[in-house]
């Protein structure tokens, strides 16, 4: 139920960015997104444990669901211009009318392969780091340099807003990513992971963070719910599949090999679209 809450409440949060801030400083905005939820990230567990700690689960998930009505009051004051009226369609048509426009839009289209992609192969570096700790206290330093690059990626795509190039800067950044991804897994954990780690979290955001804002610059306003809609779903969709896929080979063969293979392979899909670009590398 609450992932079905995320589908509807994600495409819906992407498409009122643009309602709020004009279309130059649209990336700026996208990256202050991404700023404040891994933000969230780092201090969440911090202040969550110490929660579970003095009072218990109960209090712990009472709290966390009373501070959703913040969240409620904030959009209850926001105003909003009035969407333009438009002839309303059946809901599948729309849905066809979405991913028709998906379909023939050759960057778009590749945006949303690549989104899928990084977060396939990318994102289960995150979700095994308690393989590669060696305890709690080992792993929460792992997360929190982990956080602390992503914040440090996110506010540097803000800083840097809309520029030339953003299309292959996306492509180079995810070349690196990957390449760091297979590097982490391959070295053994020293302090230098940590920084591999550090870089690991600013590449990611950057990523994110520039696929989303060149998505949602080639999207019409009158499409934008649909467009995103699938873009959100190829992006969030990753996540899971790629846990899920990465978890079992790590059974069969080891975590080391299969987080590195997911690197070798997201570079790769860098390097392809470097190559054969498919429009993204042109805007």
């Amino acid at each position: 139920m609450t992932g079905l809450a995320q589908a509807f409440g994600g495409p819906a949060f992407q498409s009122m960015l643009p309602s709020l801030v004009t279309r130059t400083r649209l990336p700026n905005a996208i990256a202050l997104s991404s700023v404040q939820f891994n933000l969230a990230q780092m201090v969440g567990p911090l202040i969550g444990g110490g929660i579970l700690v003095a009072f218990g689960i109960v209090v712990c998930f009472g709290i966390n669901s009373a501070s959703f009505l913040a969240v409620i009051v904030v959009l209850s004051l926001m105003h909003l211009p009035a969407p333009q009226a438009d002839s309303k369609q059946q809901l599948t048509t729309e849905l066809k009318s979405g991913l028709s426009f998906v379909r023939h839009q050759r960057p778009l289209l590749a945006l949303t392969v690549l989104a899928m992609a990084t977060t396939t192969l990318g994102v289960p570096v995150r979700a095994f780091l308690p393989v590669f700790a060696n305890d709690a206290a080992h792993l929460s330093q792992m997360m929190a340099v982990l956080g602390a690059g992503a914040v440090v990626g996110a506010l540097t795509v803000a800083w840097l807003g809309k520029f030339q190039q953003m299309g292959k800067t996306l492509l180079v950044v995810q070349l690196f990513f990957g390449g760091l991804v297979a590097l982490f897994a391959t070295l053994p954990i020293t302090s230098a992971s940590y920084l591999i780690l550090f870089f690991i979290g600013a590449t990611l955001l950057v990523v994110f963070s520039l696929t989303n804002s060149l998505v949602q610059l080639a999207v019409p306003d009158e499409l934008r719910g649909r467009v995103l809609s699938i873009y959100m779903m190829a992006f969030r969709g990753g996540m899971p599949l790629g846990s899920l896929v990465s978890g079992y080979l790590i059974t069969l063969l080891s975590e080391q090999i299969v987080i590195a293979f997911n690197g070798v392979l997201l570079a790769s899909v860098a390097i392809y679209f470097l190559i054969r670009s498919h429009g993204v590398r042109e805007i």
